[in-house]
């Protein structure tokens, strides 16, 4: 048995996938720059080997929460254009400076540290101003916009700063025909016309995330914001399934059944008993659970192929692993189950995980824990160079 076939779980990842949404998704957004974002561990895929698909794929920036991932992407070598946006005081503005890296400001007290830093650093900061048009998170209220531009321009002036970027995010882009699409998309028109009539010459405008790259073209601007999309899960099932954007899961979730037994009627399965085996059955061990990203909630609702058939977690999920009825069947300790995938051997999908823990196809994969290896498979569009199977 080979070294991955071997592994109590993984989580496969087709890079060959990921680079082919990448061009799916620069396609959909013809005219604009795409920035692949790979926050929270390229959303449990691994920020730096999706980082480097997507740069193959024609990604032009990159995009991080933190200005510690977007640091990790470049002490692991990827060069280019990255941006960070989620600050808070004190935050490491003059490394993130010193590596090139752009950053986002919302607010005055963000601009004073940033340009503190630059003095600090001997170097200008690439900045770019987010405007809260209407989300309510991050970014600065219209009615306070002309004093941040107006200290950006100054800091311009200094030779503190350079203004790389105006941009926003959308509340309701997943919801199309949502009102406040239009009035974030006027809002936002708006700003940047302020900005630019103040004086202020952005390399890039964006607004655009995922779902409004796939369905909101007049929101493309400059540049879009490639997430959830980019790992080729739906923004939303009411948009449409990957397969109707011609995208491709990304990520496969297996593990190796840890026991296979036989049980009577009536016996119960896992904490409380919340499953009684209807009838005399055989139950399989999957040997993964919520400490390894398995959603508890998908208690009794989870589905996992096993032995070419769909079968449901039989009660609880606990930390470290579960049970499936299967009815009878025998499959061999150690074969594979797999929880979700791209959906070519009829597997549960993303969406399936997400329907049953009530939450949405992101949380399901970035929950995915440390103890699952990611394997990467395809990691080259040189057939001859692949890296297929190589866990990390």
């Amino acid at each position: 048995m080979n070294e991955t076939a071997s592994l109590r779980a993984r989580a496969e990842i087709d890079l060959a996938a990921l680079r082919a949404n990448v061009r799916v998704l620069r396609g959909r957004a013809a005219g604009a720059q795409l920035m692949a974002v790979v926050k929270s561990d390229g959303y449990g895929h691994g920020a730096v080997p999706c980082a480097r698909a997507a740069r193959e794929a024609g990604a032009a920036w990159l995009g991080t929460a933190t200005p510690h991932e977007a640091l990790a992407l470049r002490a692991a070598g990827l060069d280019g254009r990255i941006m960070c946006w989620l600050w808070t005081p004190g935050g490491p503005w003059r490394e993130a400076i010193e590596a090139d890296i752009d950053v986002s400001v919302s607010g005055m007290w963000a601009l004073r540290e940033v340009i503190a830093a630059a003095a600090a650093a001997g170097r200008p900061a690439r900045i770019q101003l987010k405007a809260d048009t209407g989300l309510g998170r991050s970014g600065c209220q219209p009615a306070d916009w002309p004093e941040l531009v107006a200290g950006a321009r100054d800091a311009e002036r200094t030779g503190r700063v350079k203004v790389t970027g105006l941009w926003s995010h959308f509340a309701c882009a997943d919801e199309p025909g949502h009102p406040s699409i239009a009035a974030q998309l006027g809002v936002f028109r708006d700003l940047v016309a302020y900005a630019e009539k103040e004086g202020v010459d952005p390399e890039v405008r964006h607004l655009a995330n995922s779902p409004a790259t796939l369905t909101i073209p007049e929101a493309h601007f400059d540049l879009v914001r490639t997430g959830i999309a980019m790992y080729g899960i739906s923004p939303s099932p009411e948009l449409g399934t990957p397969a109707d954007f011609g995208l491709r899961p990304v990520m496969t979730l297996a593990a190796s059944l840890a026991l296979v037994k036989d049980a009577p009627a009536g016996h119960g399965v896992s904490y409380g008993h919340h499953y009684v085996t209807p009838a005399e059955t055989t139950l399989g061990l999957i040997p993964v659970g919520y400490a390894d990203g398995i959603p508890r909630h998908a208690s009794g609702r989870g589905p996992v192929l096993v032995g070419g058939r769909t079968r449901t977690a039989a009660g609880r999920i606990a930390m470290d692993q579960f049970v499936v009825d299967l009815g009878g069947d025998r499959p061999e300790p150690g074969a594979e189950a797999v929880l979700f995938g791209p959906g070519d051997r009829g597997e549960p999908s993303v969406e399936d995980w997400a329907v049953a823990a009530d939450t949405i196809g992101y949380e399901i994969v970035t929950r995915i824990g440390t103890r699952v290896p990611r394997v990467y498979v395809n990691g080259t569009d040189d057939p001859n160079e692949a890296t297929g199977g190589v866990p990390q």
